[in-house]
């Protein structure tokens, strides 16, 4: 190698060498296996996923409120029926949906606010009994 690479080399050899007289043998392997580990994916499974698998409850939809406009949709099931009903109220959400992105392009808001305008829109759609 070169003169550089051997001054390097040699560098290192005196440091390691000082830090062998200075500390034991105990403490210089244990640093050794912290530095191994630190630079090392670990392939041992967490604490957490030894643990005994136990079941997640599955967890239901909220109910919907019963609004003013909750009469308009049970009559429009009883006309429709349930397919067609989801499908035109999912028809209907995206066009609103849409009407909302169309809105927040024109404004210039952020598309967390629109977001945010989307969420509000469904909360309220639940309280005038739209989802019911």
């Amino acid at each position: 190698g070169t003169r550089a690479e051997l001054t390097a080399r040699s560098t290192r050899r005196r440091a390691v060498g000082k830090l062998c007289q200075v500390m034991s043998p105990f403490k210089l392997l244990a640093l050794f296996f912290a530095a191994v580990a630190a630079f090392t994916p670990s392939t041992l499974p967490s604490a957490r996923r030894m643990q005994r698998p136990y079941r997640v409850p599955v967890s239901m939809g909220k109910m919907a409120k019963f609004g003013v406009f909750s009469p308009a949709v049970y009559a429009g099931r009883i006309a429709l029926g349930d397919k067609r009903l989801e499908k035109l109220r999912g028809k209907a959400i995206s066009l609103h949906s849409q009407a909302i992105t169309e809105f927040c392009l024109f404004v210039g808001a952020t598309p967390k606010m629109r977001g945010l305008l989307i969420k509000k829109a469904k909360t309220n759609g639940d309280t005038l009994g739209f989802l019911v």
